[in-house]
């Protein structure tokens, strides 16, 4: 954000002298103004803080179908079909199931949180033990999963406009980026409503080649099941091939944070609406994978039946074995129809993909330099990298890059769920999330070591340090090293990293608002906005209230609220739990 300069700080008495004391920085008392394009919430959403209920106007329908929205993508059909080939039907109908009930299990109590919490992964990794600036680093993975699926997203965009209008691969790659920035530039509401009209031509698109090769080509799904793969694996079931396959699937597992993104915006829940907020968050959190797996494995089908007209490689391009599906049915006119479903496809998930980048870019440079632009210009940074991926081609290299990454998410989502599930629960860690730079440690190790531990054998792991069986198995390394060191290192700690200083609002923080209550506002000193106490923070430095935003801005005042907080008693474990 754009501060304005800092005035003098006027006179104050003189305090008697306490050397014993470290010296604390005078407080600057300029009124702090934020760019246009920061302080328009509209175009903002909240990217860097708490969403507050005054904000959350949609119905849990509304924030459920926009975040399904953004699992249109193709990339399942090309991960799908590339396991098949490289593992054969047995093993990669095993190791999709296989990483679909891990994503879905490792989802549940994230997306719950950050719906009742009215908070995004990155806001939830800080208060579930990283830190503040220990979650800098979560903030990157996120990042790159944002960037690394738009690339791939994108290029399967491009090869759509190559075969419909011709169009050179790089100048498509340009196209599919420039095409989704106005849709993010404006935040939620657009994309809900896009989300919303596209909905009905998408689902229809999904479902219609199944329904042509089922009418056309039935045997074609029992040959399937008994497909070996392009690469002599046999159809059987193998180990390494179950494990491989694996681990390219959990490579999705970070997805869960674009969901979070929307379901921050869920309502509150009261007794009225519980049974709707419920299945929304469930269905539209760790709900997407169930159609997910089913894309992988319908990707993979489609690939399958199309493989002795396409070849090999093009099996692998969502739109030629989607063409070839719809061919029996409307001939000449298969080609534009299954460009048209890509493009919408790729248009719902980039979306998403654009504006998840934003926030993870939002968050992470906030941190560093102390200012905040505005969510809107990071779009351009992701989409950018995005469009340097697509013309290094790498889609070409998707499965060894798909797999690399998986060990790094995993790592970070299992220390995150291992907070959530185990570490509150038996006391080891607060039950409310406490996200706050005023309040926290810079790094916090029980997560942040976790992760760190975790992906670091992992990754020793996957470029087969330990063996063959290991590199296989890599991400299941790195998924029980991370549960289980997060808990230790909890109780090892006795939870002191956690909360740096007690705080007073702590109910408030964890966003419990009774039903029908009136939500209260406090004014931030730093900026004179109004904002809902969760959001908001005792700053001594300040000498009263501080918004979020302008305490994680603040470089004046060094962490004069937290410098002199030793870890040496255990925090408050039993605060009221809002999951």
């Amino acid at each position: 954000m754009t501060d304005t300069a800092a005035a003098p700080a006027t006179e104050q008495p003189e305090q008697p002298e306490q050397p014993e004391q470290p010296e604390q920085p005078e407080a600057p008392k300029a009124h702090r103004s934020y760019a246009k394009s920061a302080a328009d919430e509209s175009l903002e959403d909240y990217s860097l803080r708490y969403a507050p209920h005054s904000f959350r106007r949609w119905s849990p329908f509304a924030v459920a179908t926009t975040a399904l929205g953004g699992i249109a993508y193709l990339a399942d059909y090309a991960i799908g079909a590339g396991i098949v080939m490289s593992y054969g039907f047995t093993n990669a109908l095993a190791a999709i199931l296989a990483a679909a009930v891990v994503i879905f299990l490792t989802g549940i109590p994230i997306a719950r949180a950050c719906a009742a919490n009215g908070v995004d992964m990155d806001l939830l990794t800080r208060g579930s033990g990283f830190g503040y600036f220990g979650s800098t680093l979560t903030s990157l993975v996120y990042a790159s999963f944002t960037f690394i699926f738009f690339a791939l997203e994108g290029s399967i965009m491009a090869q759509a406009f190559h075969q419909v209008l011709h169009l050179p691969t790089p100048i498509g790659y340009l196209l599919t980026t420039l095409i989704v920035i106005p849709i993010v530039f404006k935040g939620m509401a657009w994309i809900a409503r896009m989300q919303a009209w596209t909905q009905p031509l998408w689902i229809l698109g999904l479902i219609v080649p199944f329904v042509v090769l089922a009418v056309h080509s039935p045997h074609t799904f029992s040959a399937f099941t008994h497909f070996g793969g392009t690469h002599g694996v046999g159809s059987g079931f193998t180990v390494m091939g179950f494990g491989l396959g694996t681990g390219i699937a959990l490579s999705l597992i970070a997805q869960i944070g674009e969901q979070a993104d929307y379901l921050r915006f869920m309502p509150q829940k009261t007794p009225g609406n519980a049974r709707r907020w419920n299945f929304a968050v469930l269905a539209a959190g760790p709900g997407w994978v169930v159609i997910g797996a089913a894309k992988q494995l319908g990707g993979a089908l489609l690939a399958f039946s199309a493989l002795g007209v396409v070849g090999n490689a093009k099996a692998l391009e969502p739109i030629a074995p989607y063409v070839e599906s719809l061919r029996p049915w409307f001939g000449a006119a298969a080609l534009p129809l299954a460009g048209l479903f890509v493009v919408v496809s790729q248009v719902k998930i980039n979306s998403t993909n654009a504006y998840s980048g934003s926030l993870s870019w939002s968050n992470f440079f906030s941190r560093l330099t102390h200012r905040h632009p505005g969510r809107v210009w990071y779009i351009f940074l992701n989409c950018g990298i995005s469009l340097l991926l697509m013309e290094l081609n790498m889609f070409s290299a998707l499965n060894s890059l798909l797999g690399f990454y998986s060990n790094v998410a995993i790592a970070w989502i299992g220390a995150v769920t291992a907070d959530l599930v185990i570490n509150k629960p038996l006391g080891l860690s607060p039950k409310y999330i406490e996200f706050k730079r005023a309040y926290l440690h810079p790094v916090n190790p029980v997560g942040f070591g976790a992760m760190c531990v975790a992906a670091g054998v992992s990754i020793f792991a996957f470029y087969g340090f330990f063996g063959d069986y290991a590199k296989a198995f890599s991400p299941f390394i790195a998924l029980a090293l991370a549960v289980v060191c997060s808990p230790l290192i909890a109780w090892a700690t006795r939870g002191r990293y956690y909360v740096a200083r007690p705080n007073p609002d702590a109910l408030a923080a964890a966003g419990s608002v009774e039903p029908g209550a009136e939500i209260s506002t406090l004014t931030c000193v730093v900026c004179d906005g109004a904002y809902e106490t969760p959001d908001t923070a005792d700053c001594p430095f300040h000498s009263g209230t501080i918004c979020s935003l302008c305490c994680s801005l603040d470089a004046d005042c060094h962490d004069a609220c937290t410098r002199g907080a030793a870890a040496t008693e255990p925090v408050l474990l039993g605060m009221p739990s809002v999951q």
